[in-house]
């Protein structure tokens, strides 16, 4: 087929990824609506900016809103506070996962709340076992008469 019959696929394969040789837009490249609509506002920040504020001190909610939320946006996530063991051990995060559930369980936590601290206890965990196998490793390596 030559490249006049080849249909336009925008660069892509048939299922739908790029192309060989075609990497797609450099990362943080903008849309041209997006660039348009900047250069239209280019300059213009100060004066939109203290519109806005005008409008907010006269009343309009909208304005008011969108003041507010650029003075104090709204918080993406929020501290928790719930008993969990302290953790020495894998055994011990087993025992503070049993903690997460049971809070998850009687409320105290959300069920997305307990999946973040669970991502943290497991990863905590993942550590403790690394640093416990290390030692481990190194006692046998002695035990055995080799030395880094």
């Amino acid at each position: 087929m030559t490249r006049k019959n080849r249909p336009n696929t925008g660069g892509r394969s048939p299922d739908g990824t790029f192309a060989h040789g075609n990497p797609g837009k450099p990362k943080g490249a903008r849309h041209k609506a997006t660039q348009a609509a900047l250069a239209l506002l280019d300059g213009e920040a100060n004066a939109l900016t203290r519109k806005a504020v005008e409008l907010a001190l006269e009343g309009d909610t909208t304005a008011l809103r969108l003041c507010l939320e650029r003075i104090a946006p709204p918080r993406k996530d929020a501290p928790v506070t719930f008993d969990l063991p302290r953790m020495r051990s894998a055994e011990d995060a087993a025992k503070a996962a049993g903690s997460v559930l049971d809070s998850v369980a009687s409320g105290d936590l959300t069920p997305t709340e307990g999946a973040h601290i669970m991502g943290l206890v497991e990863s905590y965990r993942r550590t403790l076992e690394t640093a416990e196998l290390e030692g481990r490793l190194d006692a046998l390596e002695k035990a055995i008469g080799r030395h880094d």
